[in-house]
């Protein structure tokens, strides 16, 4: 399992505003879809790092981008069924 951290937003105006500010601090983060276990509405998320969280957050205050919600999720890593297509595709050749 592996933690990861979602913002939401009240709209993806705030959405884009906050990727274009945390981009040019190089923060680790991704936009990513809402999860359907925090929302059902359609939406763009903030994802990271547990441990990067508190300062993507004080970057955001910063630069007054309004954040509608933080959620921390446990998820499956998903990397061992890539890692094993990788290995069988390489046995087939």
């Amino acid at each position: 399992m592996n933690k990861r951290s979602y913002f939401t937003f009240p709209s993806i105006h705030f959405a884009i505003q906050a990727e274009k500010i945390l981009g040019k601090k190089g923060c680790d983060f991704k936009m990513v879809p809402v999860p359907r276990s925090i929302s059902s509405s359609c939406g763009t998320a903030l994802r990271c790092a547990p441990g990067d969280a508190d300062a993507i957050l004080a970057y955001l205050q910063k630069a007054h981008v309004p954040v509608e919600s933080y959620h921390e999720l446990e998820e499956k890593d998903s990397s061992g069924i890539f890692s094993f297509l990788a290995r069988d595709k390489k046995r087939r050749q």
